[in-house]
């Protein structure tokens, strides 16, 4: 592993020294495994996933979604939750 850490935005790229604390909060994506991917593209897969009744879809109206939960933040924040409605396919996230 490296001496330093780097910003993955590609306009950044800002640099600095590798704190190892800090660096465990974070995985890398050679260690991820598929169920911490977030599922984002167009043709992911949600069917199967669980579902949530608690929402309504801004866009039918439908009470029942698939959703997904990544921890996008700091673990001291909330993690995000990410949302396909079953029944018109409209993908929104929602952050508690």
């Amino acid at each position: 592993m490296g001496s330093k850490m780097v910003c993955a935005n590609d306009d950044c790229q800002a640099t600095t020294a590798k704190d190892e604390e800090r660096a465990k909060e974070f995985v890398s994506t050679e260690e991820q495994g598929d169920s911490e991917v977030i599922e984002t593209e167009e043709g992911a897969d949600f069917e199967g996933k669980p579902t949530a009744t608690d929402v309504t879809c801004d866009k039918c109206g439908h009470g029942e979604a698939w959703y997904t939960i990544k921890q996008t933040a700091s673990a001291d924040e909330p993690p995000t939750r990410f949302f396909k409605c079953k029944e018109c396919g409209y993908r929104w996230r929602e952050y508690n």
